[in-house]
């Protein structure tokens, strides 16, 4: 499984994704879901992937080589994020339908999801889903982040503390927690975490973190964030001290 976050404010860009990738329970394995792309100086581009990883992997590379041969529309070529966008959904199609036709197996699912991200031009920075049909969404000002794969776990910290107006450093710390809370609850997501920010116009993805397993900032921050969770939970008043009335008659 895959659990994968694009976070877009005002001030930019948060990108946050698991590398557990599993087959069933005795074939697990490691492979990075955040893919960046080298292109022209005026545009900053990453992928983050979840799904079928024959299909992603044949996407990305799909990609990397219409742009290292400049094919007639690639990354370097697009005008606007929702092109790229559209761009990625044509060629994720089509990497879908030859996997499908190769497998013959009517149990097997070549489907995969998408977010791309970053920067084209003087286009504000944003991020935009793109399904496995090959049509996409992208973030608003009431919800200004983007999940792939198992996202009901990380969805409510996301849902309490993201608005357009937080703070990039504010938002990659959240971001962390939510992917925390992730793989806590489902083995099929797992370390090492990978986490970019990308502050807008800098045209630079050099804030780039990796987090191993046992790494000493994130085994901190798991153990801080359980700690503030028990001593708020503690700290909550008792429904029947403080607020509950007897029932008439009882039960």
């Amino acid at each position: 499984m895959t659990y994968c976050i694009a976070v877009s404010v005002d001030e930019g860009l948060v990108l946050t994704s698991d590398s557990r990738t599993n087959a069933g329970i005795d074939n697990v394995s490691t492979y990075g879901k955040m893919h960046v792309f080298a292109t022209r100086e005026e545009r900053s581009l990453v992928l983050l992937s979840a799904g079928n990883l024959a299909t992603t992997q044949a996407v990305v590379e799909r990609l990397r080589r219409d742009k290292r041969e400049n094919a007639p529309v690639n990354l370097n070529t697009v005008q606007y994020l929702s092109e790229a966008a559209d761009y990625l959904g044509q060629v994720s199609l089509e990497k879908q339908k030859r996997h499908a036709e190769d497998e013959g197996q009517s149990g097997f699912n070549p489907t995969a999801t998408f977010i791309i991200a970053g920067q084209v031009g003087d286009e504000p920075p944003g991020a935009y889903l793109v399904y496995p049909e090959g049509n996409s969404i992208t973030t608003s000002r009431q919800t200004p982040y983007l999940q792939i794969g198992e996202s009901k776990y990380g969805k409510p910290i996301l849902d309490r503390f993201i608005t357009m107006s937080t703070p990039l450093d504010e938002a990659g710390l959240c971001s962390l927690i939510s992917m925390d809370s992730t793989i806590r609850s489902n083995a099929s997501v797992g370390p090492p975490v990978e986490l970019l920010v990308y502050r807008r116009d800098s045209y630079s993805f050099d804030e780039y973190y990796c987090f191993d397993a046992d790494d000493d900032y994130l085994l901190l921050l798991k153990r801080r964030w359980h700690e503030e969770l028990r001593k708020a939970f503690i700290a909550l008043p008792h429904y029947d001290r403080a607020f509950a009335k007897p029932l008439r008659g009882g039960l």
